[in-house]
């Protein structure tokens, strides 16, 4: 019998305490959607019961809209997609004055990410998130890899940039602040202590993978860009691994990201030291996917009679 099935004494037991903290940010539970991959929320909210979500992270926004990169944007690669849709998006007046009242209708958390183009702009924009009081969190986008900067490194490949940027936005706000850092480097460590010491209340682990498809028969890209950011379950052994790493060196509550399709893979998160979930190219296949996932943890405390999904964190076995 599947660990994930329900047991026959299972109506008989307590709800399960699926509350998780990030910062200052209490929710219901740990299952979120990805930036990026769930719109704006409001394209899915005929489909999907928002309200049951642990919170939902908005598409990236800049200050100014972005047209985005030329397409095709999407490539299928083997168990995963690469996209390089390049930010396009609505800018974050539009948001604010055309999306945000209207998901004040769904019981969801809204978590704005944001992605600020230089420390100029980045104030700015916290600024107008934090007299949003639909905002819940903010999450600060250091590591879009689709995005050309003057500079061959993007924020979070660096330390002192991304200290600076977090330092930036934590100065004009009090709402909780969640920086998405990239895998691409060679040492998380540094980077993630940068972020906490500037003052993140939580990580986001791991945004995609930079990568390449090209044709042989044009001997050009299959993206309308040379390169894209991998994701789906190709990535998740990799993201499990980072997770695992970061959550020695630091004390903050991280969101882990990559790859995830089912339940069991959002243990692996929990398991490495995660303490929610975003589910991100999995809904390009299944939009509820991520409420899929949420009905497989709840199975899963049933059955095993965990007080929380709270006693999974961390608790990997060490090898024998």
């Amino acid at each position: 019998m599947s660990l994930f099935n329900s047991s026959k004494n299972a109506t008989a037991l307590p709800t399960p305490d699926l509350r998780v903290h990030l910062g200052s940010l209490t929710l219901k539970n740990p299952v979120l959607v990805a930036a990026g991959t769930f719109g704006y929320g409001l394209e899915f909210a005929r489909a999907v019961p928002l309200g049951q979500l642990g919170a939902l992270i908005t598409k990236t926004l800049t200050r100014v809209p972005r047209a985005g990169n030329q397409p095709p944007r999407l490539v299928e690669t083997p168990a995963g997609m690469l996209n390089a849709v390049g930010l396009q998006n609505i800018g974050l007046e539009a948001f604010l004055r055309e999306k945000l009242p209207r998901l004040a209708r769904y019981d969801v958390p809204v978590i704005v990410s944001v992605l600020g183009e230089s420390l100029e702009d980045l104030p700015l924009m916290i600024q107008a998130l934090e007299r949003e009081a639909g905002v819940a969190a903010i999450e600060l986008n250091l590591s879009c890899p689709n995005v050309q900067r003057a500079s061959a490194l993007m924020v979070a490949q660096d330390p002192q940039a991304t200290a600076a940027m977090v330092s930036a936005a934590r100065a004009h706000t009090h709402k909780p602040l969640i920086a998405k850092l990239s895998p691409d480097v060679t040492d998380l460590a540094p980077i993630a202590r940068a972020a906490q010491e500037a003052g993140a209340n939580a990580l986001s682990l791991v945004n995609t993978f930079t990568g390449m498809s090209l044709d042989p028969a044009t001997r050009r890209s299959r993206l309308g860009a040379l390169t894209g950011g991998l994701s789906g379950p190709a990535i998740r052994p990799l993201a499990v691994y980072r997770v695992w790493y970061t959550a020695q060196v630091v004390r903050l509550p991280i969101v882990g990201v990559g790859g995830i399709a089912r339940a069991e893979d959002a243990l692996e998160f929990f398991l490495a030291g995660a303490s929610a979930v975003a589910v991100g190219t999995a809904t390009f296949a299944d939009p509820l996917a991520a409420l899929r996932i949420l009905r497989g943890l709840t199975r899963y405390v049933i059955r095993h009679r965990l007080p929380s999904l709270e006693t999974l964190r961390g608790a990997i076995s060490p090898p024998a």
